[in-house]
């Protein structure tokens, strides 16, 4: 029960999009999540490194790799003593690769800001409402595109000159979502359960 367990709630935090979930499905869970992570946050960081100046080249193929890397092992059963460290590895790559592209090619410093602080107060929440035995709703995980999905769709937008305009987009469009989505569940929650109940998944606690 305690690797069930730890395994829905490590799922919950890696914050995997439809994409990484269908290359999870074909690779029915047999590849392990800790070295994609490490493979994947290597290769992003060179290719960020090679031209970080504002070009389309070869930046804007990260999240393509970091998807072909990182997919296949989403629906490995995260069983290994250091697994837990693959979700860290990602909400890293995700907030560099945001962080850097954003500066690189002269999107604005709070646009960058506020949407890397969605999705950080997102990823809080998350852990937050686990720990009360609150999973993230399916529909709202597939509507946030996934971590890996919103890379793909701000290096499409690099290739334009909208990439600005993207952010501010993805920024309101996310906030919405998790904000909205978020006062409901804990409104829910709190009514159903009273205030200050935490429960230990990891223990089976209340």
């Amino acid at each position: 029960m305690r690797a069930a367990l730890s395994t829905r709630t490590l799922w919950a935090f890696r914050d995997d999009g439809p994409a990484n979930r269908a290359l999870g499905r074909m690779a029915a869970g047999r590849l392990p999540p800790l070295p994609a992570a490490v493979l994947a946050a290597a290769a992003t960081g060179v290719l960020l490194a090679l031209r970080a100046d504002g070009g389309p080249a070869p930046a804007l193929f990260a999240p393509v790799v970091v998807l072909l890397l990182t997919g296949a092992s989403s629906g490995h059963p995260h069983s290994g003593r250091l697994d837990w460290l693959a979700p860290p590895i990602f909400r890293g790559i995700e907030y560099g690769y945001l962080a850097v592209l954003g500066f690189a090619q002269s999107v604005s410093a709070p646009l960058v800001y506020v949407l890397i602080a969605v999705l950080a107060l997102h990823h809080y929440d998350t852990m937050c409402r686990v720990r009360r035995g609150v999973r993230p709703q399916e529909w709202v995980v597939l509507a946030g595109l996934g971590w890996e999905g919103r890379m793909l769709l701000v290096a499409l937008a690099g290739l334009s000159a909208f990439l600005p305009f993207a952010y501010a987009a993805l920024a309101a469009y996310l906030g919405v979502l998790f904000g909205s989505e978020s006062v409901l569940t804990w409104t829910r929650t709190g009514r159903e359960r009273g205030p200050g109940v935490m429960v230990d998944l990891e223990r089976g606690k209340a």
